[in-house]
């Protein structure tokens, strides 16, 4: 068994995918794949409530889970950053790429997307962040680190 760098035996935990709920699962969906890449990879209805699901797929591995409840009604939800950490609960998903940032956010925008917090930089040292939201205000963090990222 592989060990992490203080010798102890390496998780094998990773993350799978990430579930949202949203209220029109089809823009949501079309949404993540024009903004984002994600492609559907197959729909399902849960056996109560009238839930309807869609997993989608990233070209990365990543999987976004959309679920639209029938007279589901918005949760609370920061508008910024700031916001959201004055609740508890979901906050927001980070994304990362290598370079680009700042082209990317802006195609983000042109699919959409809500500039929240332009490109800059991270409290992390030599990282760049910025946020969007998506059409439903779910917020979204872009994080470039860079080649070695």
């Amino acid at each position: 068994m592989a060990t992490d760098r203080m010798g102890r035996p390496e998780a094998t935990v990773r993350v799978d995918h990430i579930g949202l709920s949203v209220g029109d699962i089809g823009a949501a969906a079309d949404f993540y794949a024009r903004a984002f890449d994600f492609e559907r990879e197959f729909e399902f209805e849960l056996p109560f409530d009238d839930v309807h699901g869609l997993m989608m797929l990233h070209p990365s591995g990543l999987r976004l889970e959309l679920f639209e409840r029938p007279g589901a009604t918005p949760g609370i939800q920061g508008l910024a950053p700031r916001e959201a950490l004055a609740t508890h609960g979901y906050g927001h998903f980070a994304l990362t790429l290598a370079e680009g940032l700042d082209e990317f956010y802006s195609q983000l925008l042109s699919a959409g997307a809500t500039g929240v917090k332009p490109p800059g930089p991270s409290p992390e040292p030599g990282i760049r962040i910025a946020f969007v939201a998506d059409p439903e205000g779910n917020l979204i963090e872009l994080v470039e680190r860079g080649e070695a990222g």
